[in-house]
């Protein structure tokens, strides 16, 4: 997977017990980014 440049700062709020939410244009990788957070988490993801 491409490193994303804000997965860290994203990762720094989700595992602090912040809401994240996700946005931008079409086909950026929004899901995918989504779905690895969730894969290191015990967190629940919702699309």
């Amino acid at each position: 997977m491409i490193q994303r440049k804000l997965q860290a700062v994203i990762e720094k709020y989700l595992f602090s017990g912040k809401a994240v939410h996700i946005t931008g244009a079409r086909q950026v990788g929004k899901t995918t980014l989504a779905l690895e957070l969730a894969k290191s988490s015990e967190n629940h993801f919702y699309s």
